[in-house]
C-alpha cells in the first residue's frame, strides 16, 4: 500500500510522515487483520474518524460501517472515498446515526456483531468549555457515550474497543482535557469486560474546526488571520493520526495508550509562525496589524497587492496548557516497541467508588434540571486530584 505524503506537512515543519516505518514494519498483520473483520467507526465523517475509515477501507476490510451525527460529512466522506479509492469486496455503509440515541442502539443490535468498535466522537474544543450546557454535552459525549458503547461492544463480543484520547489528558489545565482523562479511567476499568486501547496526539493540522481549517475558512470569506503568537504546539497531519488510531486499535494491548515519541521530527511550532507559511505558500506576504479592527479593514487593499493582514496577539484564554505533553512522570513508559510510537502501559487500577460517585453525581445534575460550570469544575477536581484548571475569565469565542 503506497502512502502519500501530505501537503501539510510543509506548513508545520517536517518533510516526511511520522509513521511510516511503524505501518510498514507492520503492513502484514494490519492487512490481515482488516480482511477478516468486521469494524464500526462511531464519528467517522470527522477529520480524525475520516483518516481512519480511509486506513481500514485500503485494506479492504469484511466489513466497514461508518455512524455519524453529520449526514453533509458523511456524503463527502462517501464521495471522496469513491472518488479517490473506488470500492471494496465487503460492505462498507454509513448511517446518519447519535451513537447516545436510540436509534444507534436499534441499528447496533441488528447490524452487529463487529469485531473492532473504533470511537472517533469527541467534543474537542477548549471553547466549549464557556457555558455549562455544552459542557454537560462534553460530558455525554467525551465520556458517558463512551461507555454506553463500550458496554455495547463487550455484550456483542466485539475483540477489541478503542477511543481516541488527547495529549491534554497529560495532566490537564481544561475541562476538556480533563473529560478525556476521566474517560481513560473509565476505559482502565472497562478493560475488565473486553480489550480496550486509546492513543494521545498533538494538534491535527488542518482537522475540522480547527484554527488552522479556519485560515482556510478566512481566505475563502476576505477575512484577516488572526493566531496566538506565545503558543506553541506538537502538530500531526490527519494522515498521520488515522494511522496512529489504527495502529493502536488492532495492535494495542489491553489498556494501551498510544502516543507519538518526541523527536527531531516532531517540532513544537506557533500558530502564528504556520500562518506566515501559508500564507506565502498561497502567494500572499503577511502583513502584520496593530489591531483587530485594522486587519478587519485592510482586507481588500492589501489583498490587492498579494499581501494579506494578521494579527498576532498573546494568549490569554482559559484552559490554554503553557506546553504539551503526552504521558506523566507518574505512568509507565514502553519506548522500544515502535519506532516513532511510545506506549503507556496501564494495570488494573481504579477505584471503583470514585467513579460510580462521578456517575451519580452527574445523573443527579441532569434531574434537577440545573448546574454551573462551577458544579461542573468541582465535580471534575473531585476524580482528577491534581486537576490545574486553569481559568482567566475569557475565552476563544471573545477573539476573532
Amino acid at each position: 500500500m503506497q502512502i502519500d505524503i501530505d501537503p501539510a506537512l510543509t506548513l508545520i515543519g517536517r518533510t516526511s510522515s511520522l509513521l511510516d516505518e511503524d505501518v510498514l514494519n507492520n503492513a502484514e498483520i494490519l492487512k490481515r487483520e482488516a480482511a477478516k473483520s468486521r469494524f464500526l467507526v462511531i464519528g467517522g465523517a470527522g477529520s480524525i474518524g475520516q483518516a481512519v475509515v480511509k486506513e481500514i477501507f485500503g485494506r479492504n476490510p469484511k466489513t466497514l460501517h461508518v455512524v455519524d451525527i453529520s449526514e453533509n460529512n458523511l456524503v463527502e466522506l462517501v464521495r471522496d472515498i469513491r472518488s479517490s479509492m473506488g470500492y471494496i469486496d465487503g460492505d462498507f455503509r454509513t448511517f446518519a446515526l447519535d451513537c447516545g440515541s436510540r436509534s444507534f442502539e436499534a441499528f447496533f443490535k441488528n447490524e452487529g456483531a463487529y469485531d473492532y468498535v473504533f470511537n472517533l466522537s469527541a467534543l474537542k474544543h477548549v471553547r466549549s468549555e464557556k457555558d455549562p450546557y455544552t459542557l454537560m454535552r462534553m460530558v455525554n459525549v467525551n465520556i458517558l457515550n463512551t461507555i454506553k458503547t463500550m458496554r455495547m461492544a463487550a455484550e456483542s463480543g466485539a475483540c477489541k474497543y478503542f477511543c481516541v484520547s488527547t495529549d491534554k489528558a497529560a495532566n490537564p489545565v481544561n475541562m476538556m482535557g480533563a473529560s478525556k482523562r476521566i474517560m481513560e479511567m473509565f476505559l482502565m476499568r472497562d478493560g475488565e469486560q473486553l480489550p480496550i486501547s486509546t492513543a494521545r496526539f498533538a494538534n491535527v493540522a488542518f482537522s475540522d474546526g480547527s484554527l488552522l481549517h479556519g485560515f482556510n475558512q478566512r481566505l475563502l470569506k476576505d477575512q484577516p488571520l488572526a493566531a496566538p503568537s506565545d503558543v506553541r504546539r506538537y502538530f500531526v497531519t490527519a494522515g498521520e493520526a488515522g494511522q496512529l488510531c489504527l495502529l493502536s486499535g488492532i495492535l494495542g494491548e489491553n489498556r494501551d495508550i498510544f502516543f507519538p515519541k518526541l523527536s527531531s521530527a516532531l517540532n513544537l511550532v506557533t500558530f502564528s509562525s504556520i500562518a506566515e507559511k501559508y500564507l506565502l505558500q498561497r502567494g500572499y506576504e503577511p502583513v502584520i496589524c496593530g489591531t483587530e479592527d485594522e486587519a478587519r479593514l485592510r482586507v481588500h487593499e492589501l489583498k490587492s497587492r498579494n499581501q494579506w493582514p494578521c494579527y498576532f496577539f498573546k494568549s490569554d484564554t482559559t484552559g490554554e496548557k503553557d506546553f504539551e505533553e503526552f504521558f506523566t512522570e507518574n505512568e509507565d513508559i514502553d519506548l522500544q516497541r515502535f519506532n516513532s510510537l511510545g506506549v503507556v502501559k496501564n494495570s488494573l487500577t481504579y477505584n471503583p467508588q470514585i467513579l460510580q460517585n462521578f456517575l451519580e453525581s452527574i445523573q443527579n445534575m441532569k434531574d434537577d434540571g440545573l448546574w454551573s460550570r462551577n458544579d461542573l469544575i468541582r465535580l471534575f477536581n473531585s476524580i482528577i486530584p491534581n486537576f490545574n484548571h486553569k481559568e482567566t475569565g475569557k475565552f476563544l469565542d471573545g477573539r476573532m
